[in-house]
Formats: C-alpha cells, sequence, structure tokens
C-alpha cells in the first residue's frame, strides 16, 4: 500500500511539473514603423544657406538665442514622430567670429559636455558635393546627443548642426530612430548650398 500512495504521488508531481504556466514578458522595445525618406528644400529669403529636409519634418527659428545677429539664421528642425529636433546654427566668419574660434567651439561642444556619460566620440572629415568641409561627430552609449556636425568653407560661412531627443538618452532604445534620422543628418549635409 505504501508503494502504491509512493508511486501515485510520484506521478501526480510529475504531471504538476510538466503543466503550462504563466511567465512575465520579455523586456523589449516597440516596433517602430519609420516614414518613407522623402525630401524638401529649405530655402527661405535672407538665409545665408540652403539644404534638403525630411518632409516629416517642420522648419521653425530658433527664438532662444541672445542679442547677437547670427541668431537671425538659426532653426530648428523638428521631427516631432520622434520627438526629436536637429539645431542648426549659423554665424558668418569675420573679425568678431574668427574661424579658429568657431571651430574650436565646435569641437568643445561635441566632447566638453559629453565626454564623462560617452563610451567613445568619433568625429570623421567630410567634404559635400558642393564644397563644404567640416566634421562629424558620432558619439556613443547615453549622451544627450549621438550626431552632431559642423560645416563651413573656412572664409565666410560656418553652419553647426545637433540631434537631441526629448526623452532621457538610452543608446539602446533611441539606437534605431538614431540610425534612422543619422540618414537624414547626412542627406541636409550633402544639400547644403551658401548663398
Amino acid at each position: 500500500m505504501k508503494l502504491i500512495a509512493c508511486f501515485i504521488v510520484s506521478i501526480s508531481i510529475l504531471i504538476a511539473c510538466n503543466s503550462d504556466y504563466s511567465v512575465g514578458k520579455k523586456k523589449g522595445y516597440f516596433h517602430i514603423d519609420f516614414p518613407e525618406k522623402k525630401y524638401q528644400l529649405f530655402d527661405q529669403p535672407g538665409y545665408p544657406y540652403s539644404f534638403e529636409f525630411p518632409v516629416y519634418a517642420t522648419v521653425s527659428k530658433d527664438t532662444t538665442f541672445f542679442d547677437d545677429k547670427a541668431g537671425d539664421w538659426w532653426i530648428n528642425i523638428d521631427v516631432p514622430q520622434f520627438a526629436g529636433r536637429i539645431y542648426v546654427s549659423y554665424k558668418a566668419i569675420n573679425p568678431q567670429n574668427k574661424f579658429d574660434s568657431l571651430v574650436r567651439d565646435g569641437f568643445k561642444m561635441a566632447y566638453k559636455q559629453h565626454v564623462d556619460v560617452s563610451t567613445g566620440i568619433k568625429d570623421s572629415l567630410m567634404e559635400t558635393p558642393n564644397g563644404a568641409e567640416g566634421i562629424f561627430f558620432s558619439l556613443g552609449g547615453n549622451t544627450a546627443t549621438a550626431n552632431q556636425f559642423f560645416l563651413t568653407d573656412s572664409t565666410r560661412h560656418f553652419l553647426r548642426g545637433a540631434l537631441y531627443f526629448d526623452a532621457a538618452p538610452n543608446a539602446d532604445s533611441l539606437g534605431i530612430v538614431n540610425d534612422f534620422l543619422k540618414l537624414d543628418l547626412k542627406h541636409l549635409i550633402n544639400t547644403l548650398k551658401w548663398k
């Protein structure tokens, strides 16, 4: 009798171990549907530059600048679907805004503010089809911005851009969106023309 009871208990335990049970959902990120890549021209009167930007973005004048005339040509390119913003600043090269100082500030903006949280900063020289030259900065890790650049003709024009998100910096969750918008940054860069 004890043997039969032990056998029944053993079988019950084995059957119980094979039953279905519920587990929590694995941690992951939302699926993101990206829009088709199409571009429109930004070529406003009075601006010393033009370029193409995505049709799923809007351009507005930056109103947060100081009492400097250069602020007249500062704009924001908002990508509301991704809570992203490309800050574009422009300065004319002149005795008050010397070329070397503007380049130094471009490097400082990329390195100084992000070196403590970045896992690496890669800067790449670039030359556009329209003759502008500059540096593209790719920042790794949980930085406030993963993509920045500046472009210049070294005599008259200096333009800087940086992509930010209205979200906590998280390289894992923002990575795919950063990669998508990085292509738009590169398109903007390659279509930039000085006036």
